[in-house]
């Protein structure tokens, strides 16, 4: 058996001719040097260094060498995807580099300034003070009771014991939706000739309470109203009324009284009085106003001229609204006996209550959005 012949000359492979493999590693390190950028480079990356790059493919023809060419062969490429990708790693490294110097430049953070671009909003501060007065009944056992803005007459007002010639029915001071003639309650407490009106006070929920309740009736009811005023510093033509309604055997002007007192110390704080003069208002009999010590003079400005107070315009007193046991003839409209049950109510505005408490001397700031009125009172929830 003869020996493995390995005098003959090796076949001449053209792609691993020592100018071929100078010419791929060349142009492999020109395309990594024109790279302006990662995303070029990884392009050329693949051109050059991939499966199908001239050097990847001149590496496979190494196999078709006889034994005395391959070692030679095999250097020689070997040598050249060497360079190949040290250059390669070292114009990523580059390019790298300038990337993150760019960043540093155009992302900069200047920690000097000021951290919220947008400023942080706040709650409108009747929005706030409503809820703070419904959480002081809520915690005595009150209920939240709300009814539509839009009422019939007959809630409004003749269930409220108005009568048809009252001054409260006219045109001057109600806005009306709808005429009598046009209008119907849907309700079988009211009348098919009841008109439609914008609620001018929140009394009308207590007779929905009423209606839609067994006695004990224990209800507090905040809301918009909407009376003809002129809008002015002191007045509005829409604001924001809260009325309590308690239904119950044996009320008294007393227990108002205590209700109203506890009210009182619980958004003004201890120690102050509060006291009741007498009024008139169709929905109550006896009716009074409520009166509430001045939180800021404690009533020593009273008759003291040397020591005057503009919370109270030196009166010692702050008026904050009507209060009253419940008339007999509202009862009977709601279907409630008066011989059984007996109640008591009373309501104030609650803008009027803010002017109080922060010392806010014209009305028009709280309702013209401004947020350099709203956000001083911040987001207290």
């Amino acid at each position: 058996m003869s020996a493995p012949n390995k005098s003959y000359d090796p076949v001449e492979v053209e792609a691993l001719k020592p100018e071929e493999i100078e010419r791929m590693r060349d142009e492999a390190l020109a395309a990594f040097a024109a790279a302006g950028g990662l995303d070029a480079l990884h392009e050329a990356k693949v051109a050059h260094t991939g499966p199908t790059s001239p050097l990847s493919l001149a590496n496979r023809e190494i196999g078709a060498l006889p034994p005395q060419a391959k070692a030679e062969a095999g250097k020689r490429v070997g040598m050249a995807r060497g360079a190949v990708n040290k250059a390669l790693a070292a114009r990523q490294a580059e390019l790298e580099a300038e990337r993150d110097a760019r960043v540093l430049v155009e992302e900069a953070v200047d920690v000097t300034l000021p951290h919220d671009r947008l400023p942080a909003g706040a709650r409108h501060p009747l929005t706030t003070l409503c809820e703070r007065i419904e959480d002081v009944f809520v915690a005595m056992g009150y209920e939240v009771a709300e009814g539509p803005e839009v009422e019939t007459e007959w809630f409004n007002f003749d269930a409220l014991n108005f009568g048809p010639d009252h001054p409260a029915r006219a045109m001057q001071d109600t806005f009306f939706v709808q005429g009598k003639a046009a209008a119907d309650s849907g309700s079988a407490a009211g009348s098919a000739e009841s008109g439609v009106v914008l609620r001018t006070h929140t009394s009308p929920v207590q007779v929905r309470a009423m209606l839609d309740r067994e006695p004990p009736v224990y209800v507090v009811c905040p809301g918009r109203v909407y009376r003809t005023d002129e809008l002015d510093a002191t007045h509005t033509p829409v604001f924001t009324q809260v009325e309590l309604l308690a239904i119950d055997e044996g009320l008294t002007m007393a227990d108002l009284k205590g209700t109203i007192e506890h009210m009182v110390r619980s958004l003004f704080g201890e120690g102050l009085t509060t006291r009741l003069r007498p009024n008139y208002f169709p929905f109550t009999e006896p009716s009074a106003e409520l009166d509430m010590q001045c939180y800021v003079c404690r009533g020593e400005s009273a008759g003291n001229p040397d020591r005057p107070c503009r919370t109270c315009s030196s009166e010692g007193w702050i008026e904050l609204g009507g209060c009253g046991m419940v008339n007999p003839r509202v009862l009977i409209a709601a279907g409630i006996d008066p011989e059984k049950y007996s109640g008591f109510a009373f309501g104030f505005g609650i803008e009027r209550l803010l002017m109080f408490r922060h010392n806010v001397e014209d009305m028009r700031d709280m309702v013209e959005g401004d947020v350099r009125f709203t956000r001083p009172f911040g987001m207290e929830i």
